[in-house]
Protein backbone atom coordinates (compact mmCIF):
# COMPACT_ATOMS: atom_id res chain seq x y z
CA UNK A 1 0.00 0.00 0.00
CA UNK A 2 0.86 3.28 -0.71
CA UNK A 3 1.49 5.61 2.17
CA UNK A 4 -0.83 8.11 1.80
CA UNK A 5 -3.40 5.42 2.07
CA UNK A 6 -2.69 5.00 5.44
CA UNK A 7 -3.11 9.05 6.37
CA UNK A 8 -5.83 9.40 4.13
CA UNK A 9 -7.67 5.86 5.49
CA UNK A 10 -6.54 6.98 9.36
CA UNK A 11 -8.03 10.22 8.86
CA UNK A 12 -11.18 9.27 8.27
CA UNK A 13 -11.17 6.44 10.61
CA UNK A 14 -10.44 9.11 13.43
CA UNK A 15 -13.41 10.82 12.43
CA UNK A 16 -15.84 7.99 12.29
CA UNK A 17 -14.05 7.70 15.79
CA UNK A 18 -15.15 11.38 17.28
CA UNK A 19 -18.64 10.99 15.08
CA UNK A 20 -19.94 7.63 17.12
CA UNK A 21 -18.85 9.50 20.23
CA UNK A 22 -20.57 12.51 19.91
CA UNK A 23 -23.62 11.77 18.15
CA UNK A 24 -24.09 7.79 17.19
CA UNK A 25 -22.54 5.06 15.62
CA UNK A 26 -24.52 5.09 12.43
CA UNK A 27 -23.22 8.51 11.82
CA UNK A 28 -19.78 7.11 11.75
CA UNK A 29 -20.69 4.80 8.92
CA UNK A 30 -20.23 7.08 5.94
CA UNK A 31 -15.98 8.01 7.44
CA UNK A 32 -15.39 4.42 7.50
CA UNK A 33 -17.19 3.30 4.24
CA UNK A 34 -14.37 6.51 3.01
CA UNK A 35 -12.01 4.64 5.05
CA UNK A 36 -12.07 1.43 3.58
CA UNK A 37 -12.47 3.56 -0.55
CA UNK A 38 -8.96 5.48 0.51
CA UNK A 39 -7.68 1.94 1.38
CA UNK A 40 -8.06 0.15 -0.86
CA UNK A 41 -7.32 2.94 -3.45
CA UNK A 42 -4.12 3.29 -2.40
CA UNK A 43 -2.86 -0.23 -2.59
CA UNK A 44 0.24 -1.28 -4.60
CA UNK A 45 0.10 -4.47 -5.99
CA UNK A 46 3.57 -6.61 -7.22
CA UNK A 47 3.56 -7.03 -10.71
CA UNK A 48 5.83 -9.54 -12.97
CA UNK A 49 8.19 -7.57 -15.45
CA UNK A 50 8.27 -9.39 -18.52
CA UNK A 51 11.94 -11.03 -19.49
CA UNK A 52 11.65 -9.16 -22.69
CA UNK A 53 14.45 -6.84 -22.91
CA UNK A 54 12.75 -4.79 -25.66
CA UNK A 55 9.62 -4.97 -24.23
CA UNK A 56 8.19 -1.83 -23.39
CA UNK A 57 5.76 -2.24 -20.42
CA UNK A 58 2.41 0.35 -19.61
CA UNK A 59 3.48 3.00 -16.75
CA UNK A 60 -0.20 2.64 -15.52
CA UNK A 61 -3.26 0.71 -14.94
CA UNK A 62 -5.87 1.61 -17.11
CA UNK A 63 -7.97 1.61 -20.79
CA UNK A 64 -5.82 2.40 -23.76
CA UNK A 65 -8.46 5.36 -25.17
CA UNK A 66 -6.03 6.15 -27.95
CA UNK A 67 -2.87 5.19 -30.55
CA UNK A 68 -2.10 7.11 -32.83
CA UNK A 69 1.12 8.48 -34.97
CA UNK A 70 2.09 12.01 -33.70
CA UNK A 71 4.44 15.41 -34.48
CA UNK A 72 6.23 16.87 -31.51
CA UNK A 73 9.09 19.32 -31.81
CA UNK A 74 11.73 16.06 -31.64
CA UNK A 75 9.61 14.60 -34.85
CA UNK A 76 6.95 12.05 -35.55
CA UNK A 77 6.32 9.50 -32.08
CA UNK A 78 3.52 6.62 -31.66
CA UNK A 79 1.80 7.83 -28.90
CA UNK A 80 -0.53 5.37 -26.05
CA UNK A 81 -2.60 7.21 -24.12
CA UNK A 82 -4.14 5.10 -21.04
CA UNK A 83 -7.39 6.59 -19.05
CA UNK A 84 -7.25 5.58 -15.05
CA UNK A 85 -10.66 5.78 -13.40
CA UNK A 86 -10.73 5.51 -9.97
CA UNK A 87 -11.31 2.20 -9.32
CA UNK A 88 -8.09 1.61 -11.07
CA UNK A 89 -4.23 1.18 -9.03
CA UNK A 90 -2.46 4.37 -9.88
CA UNK A 91 1.02 3.70 -8.97
CA UNK A 92 2.99 4.64 -11.88
CA UNK A 93 5.90 2.55 -13.36
CA UNK A 94 8.85 2.98 -15.54
CA UNK A 95 7.98 2.14 -19.25
CA UNK A 96 12.11 0.96 -20.07
CA UNK A 97 15.05 0.25 -17.78
CA UNK A 98 17.15 3.50 -18.42
CA UNK A 99 18.17 6.93 -16.85
CA UNK A 100 15.65 10.16 -16.28
CA UNK A 101 17.03 12.50 -18.35
CA UNK A 102 14.43 14.70 -17.66
CA UNK A 103 11.30 16.08 -16.03
CA UNK A 104 9.79 18.80 -16.19
CA UNK A 105 5.94 19.90 -14.46
CA UNK A 106 3.65 21.71 -16.32
CA UNK A 107 0.77 23.98 -14.38
CA UNK A 108 -2.88 23.30 -16.76
CA UNK A 109 -6.70 22.91 -16.11
CA UNK A 110 -8.35 19.52 -14.79
CA UNK A 111 -10.63 18.91 -17.81
CA UNK A 112 -11.72 15.60 -18.53
CA UNK A 113 -8.54 13.38 -19.10
CA UNK A 114 -10.13 11.20 -21.89
CA UNK A 115 -10.24 14.43 -23.93
CA UNK A 116 -7.92 15.00 -26.53
CA UNK A 117 -7.08 18.12 -25.47
CA UNK A 118 -5.87 17.05 -22.10
CA UNK A 119 -2.73 15.83 -23.74
CA UNK A 120 -1.95 19.39 -24.11
CA UNK A 121 -4.11 21.70 -21.49
CA UNK A 122 -4.05 19.62 -18.70
CA UNK A 123 -1.47 19.98 -15.20
CA UNK A 124 1.07 17.35 -16.46
CA UNK A 125 4.59 16.00 -15.07
CA UNK A 126 6.48 14.91 -18.72
CA UNK A 127 9.20 12.49 -18.10
CA UNK A 128 12.50 11.45 -20.38
CA UNK A 129 13.92 7.78 -19.73
CA UNK A 130 16.71 6.94 -21.65
CA UNK A 131 18.08 3.72 -22.37
CA UNK A 132 20.29 1.39 -24.20
CA UNK A 133 20.04 4.18 -27.13
CA UNK A 134 16.34 4.50 -27.02
CA UNK A 135 14.54 7.05 -25.49
CA UNK A 136 10.96 6.86 -24.05
CA UNK A 137 8.50 10.10 -22.58
CA UNK A 138 5.56 9.96 -20.72
CA UNK A 139 3.74 12.13 -19.16
CA UNK A 140 1.49 12.30 -16.08
CA UNK A 141 -1.69 13.98 -16.93
CA UNK A 142 -3.94 15.10 -14.06
CA UNK A 143 -8.09 14.54 -14.04
CA UNK A 144 -11.12 15.59 -13.29
CA UNK A 145 -10.90 14.57 -9.61
CA UNK A 146 -6.81 14.42 -9.66
CA UNK A 147 -5.41 16.82 -7.71
CA UNK A 148 -2.00 15.95 -7.51
CA UNK A 149 0.66 14.71 -9.28
CA UNK A 150 3.65 12.92 -7.66
CA UNK A 151 6.84 11.80 -9.34
CA UNK A 152 9.45 10.25 -6.73
CA UNK A 153 12.66 10.08 -8.87
CA UNK A 154 15.16 12.70 -9.90
CA UNK A 155 17.18 13.18 -12.96
CA UNK A 156 19.81 11.26 -13.66
CA UNK A 157 18.71 8.47 -11.24
CA UNK A 158 18.88 5.24 -12.83
CA UNK A 159 15.47 3.02 -12.83
CA UNK A 160 14.12 -0.57 -13.58
CA UNK A 161 11.46 -1.36 -16.52
CA UNK A 162 8.23 -1.52 -14.20
CA UNK A 163 9.98 0.21 -11.03
CA UNK A 164 7.67 2.22 -9.20
CA UNK A 165 8.54 5.92 -10.11
CA UNK A 166 5.19 7.87 -8.09
CA UNK A 167 1.30 8.20 -8.67
CA UNK A 168 -1.59 10.73 -9.98
CA UNK A 169 -4.11 11.01 -7.26
CA UNK A 170 -8.02 9.91 -8.40
CA UNK A 171 -9.00 9.93 -12.25
CA UNK A 172 -6.00 10.97 -14.80
CA UNK A 173 -4.55 9.54 -17.35
CA UNK A 174 -0.95 9.01 -18.50
CA UNK A 175 0.54 9.11 -22.18
CA UNK A 176 3.76 6.88 -23.50
CA UNK A 177 5.36 8.72 -26.90
CA UNK A 178 7.81 6.34 -28.59
CA UNK A 179 10.80 7.17 -30.85
CA UNK A 180 11.18 5.57 -34.05
CA UNK A 181 8.73 2.40 -35.26
CA UNK A 182 8.32 0.12 -32.15
CA UNK A 183 5.74 -2.82 -32.39
CA UNK A 184 2.50 -1.92 -30.39
CA UNK A 185 1.06 -4.55 -28.62
CA UNK A 186 -2.32 -2.59 -27.95
CA UNK A 187 -5.05 -1.15 -29.61
CA UNK A 188 -8.35 1.26 -28.13
CA UNK A 189 -10.11 -0.25 -25.34
CA UNK A 190 -7.80 -2.63 -24.28
CA UNK A 191 -6.63 -2.81 -20.43
CA UNK A 192 -3.40 -2.63 -19.26
CA UNK A 193 -1.42 -3.29 -15.83
CA UNK A 194 1.47 -1.02 -15.24
CA UNK A 195 4.75 -2.64 -14.70
CA UNK A 196 3.39 -6.30 -16.37
CA UNK A 197 1.30 -5.29 -19.92
CA UNK A 198 3.57 -5.13 -22.76
CA UNK A 199 2.16 -2.33 -25.06
CA UNK A 200 4.85 -2.53 -27.17
CA UNK A 201 8.02 -3.71 -28.35
CA UNK A 202 11.81 -1.71 -29.90
CA UNK A 203 13.23 -3.02 -32.87
CA UNK A 204 15.90 -4.82 -32.40
CA UNK A 205 19.25 -3.30 -32.85
CA UNK A 206 21.72 -4.30 -35.69
CA UNK A 207 24.71 -2.96 -33.58
CA UNK A 208 25.47 -3.77 -30.02
CA UNK A 209 23.09 -1.41 -27.51
CA UNK A 210 25.31 1.04 -25.71
CA UNK A 211 25.79 0.61 -21.71
CA UNK A 212 23.38 2.08 -20.05
CA UNK A 213 25.32 5.06 -18.16
CA UNK A 214 24.37 7.79 -15.65
CA UNK A 215 24.54 11.59 -16.01
CA UNK A 216 25.30 13.67 -13.33
CA UNK A 217 22.17 16.74 -13.17
CA UNK A 218 23.15 20.08 -14.35
CA UNK A 219 24.86 22.00 -11.78
CA UNK A 220 26.19 18.91 -10.07
CA UNK A 221 29.60 18.54 -9.57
Amino acid sequence: MVRDGIYYGGGMLVVAALVAWLAAWPYAIPPIVFAAFFLWFFRDPQRANPADPLAIVSPADGKVTDVSRIMTPAGARTRISIFLNVFDVHVNRSPIRGVIRAVEYRRGSFRNAMGASSSEQNEQNIVTVEGEGRTVIFKQIAGLLARRIVFTRKVGEQVERGERVGMIKFGSRVDVMLEGDPAINVKIGDRVKGGSSIVGRFAAMSQPMAPITEQQPAGVQ
